[in-house]
């Protein structure tokens, strides 16, 4: 009797049933409630038809894996190949199951392989942010460029194998990029990148600033929030953006060692809407930093107080 009792229709908690056997549209509906990682890490093993509706396209308008990297300390394992092939593995699978409707993405660590992949078969895509990939390249760029043309936010921070021949083409193609975000790492002081990024990518860093500000400027005028945390560019640079994007309405220069407050106030002047700024907030003397770059970074940060704009 106590067998017939558990296999049968109902218990005295109310009645039972095969999960297995959930409509179509009942699945839908709660594994719609779930992020993306609990579907991945549960439900899409349970059975066959639960690994079928995890692949229904409703559930793969957005790809968010940024959400959970921004809840976890920086690994080394990050930086690793097999840590990238598998996120790599995770977006080439969303892009195919979303069946073009795929409109964010926002991860790290993927490559060239899954963002061209991505990039063929979203066309619909309005917000890419792949910060700190440093197997994205021009190439991918290119063809979210001609693929994406409705994008409208940009994040490409950290990515150092990314040059201003993608803002170019970034700009020419998709005139409705309203954010760009174009961080670099600390390098005036990296120890805190020290063993976790490898050392040969944080030497990588991008040098030619200026060169990326012209690019911004001449083909992304409808910009209306740029950010360029620790970039290189100069005040040449800066007017630049500030004479090709008169929408601005936030602009970040955290910690653009090559600008000073002067060169920010009298650069921006022209700029009507912008209401938020960003300004570099330490001091480096200039004949210090252009000859010892680093030799004396512990006396700025007693004298200056460097500390307050480290991230």
């Amino acid at each position: 009797m106590e067998e017939e009792k558990v296999g049968g229709g109902d218990t005295d908690a109310g009645p039972s049933g095969n999960w297995a056997e959930l409509t179509h549209v009942c699945l839908i509906n709660i594994l719609s409630r779930l992020t993306l990682e609990e579907r991945w890490t549960g439900p899409m093993f349970a059975c066959r038809s639960w690994f079928s509706a995890c692949k229904d396209p409703v559930l793969h308008s957005v790809f968010d894996l940024e959400t959970r990297f921004d809840l976890l300390a920086e690994s080394p394992r990050w930086w690793t190949p097999e840590f990238e092939r598998g996120i790599d593995s995770m977006l080439r699978s969303v892009a195919d199951w979303s069946d073009g409707s795929l409109a964010e993405i926002k991860t790290r660590h993927c490559s060239d392989r899954s963002l061209s992949f991505a990039a063929e078969r979203c066309p619909n895509l309005l917000v890419l942010s792949i910060r700190s990939c440093p197997n994205v390249t021009d190439d991918s760029m290119c063809r979210v460029a001609f693929r994406c043309s409705k994008l409208r936010e940009l994040d490409i921070s950290y990515c150092y194998e990314i040059s201003h021949e993608s803002l170019m083409v970034i700009g020419r193609n998709c005139p409705n990029l309203k954010v760009l975000k174009r961080n670099l790492m600390n390098w005036l002081d990296p120890s805190q990148h020290v063993g976790i990024v490898p050392n040969e990518y944080l030497n990588a860093c991008p040098q030619d600033g200026d060169s990326e500000a012209a690019a911004i400027a001449k083909f992304m005028p409808n910009l209306e929030h740029l950010e360029l945390r620790f970039s290189k560019f100069s005040a040449k640079g800066l007017g630049f953006i500030c004479k090709g994007c008169l929408n601005l309405e936030c602009l970040d220069l955290s910690a653009c060692a090559n600008l000073t407050s002067r060169d920010i106030v009298n650069l921006t002047s022209n700029l009507k809407n912008l209401t938020r700024v960003i300004k570099p907030n330490f001091y480096i003397p200039r004949s210090v930093f252009h000859t010892e770059r680093y030799g004396h970074w512990n006396l700025y940060d007693e004298r200056f107080q460097t500390d307050v704009f480290r991230i």
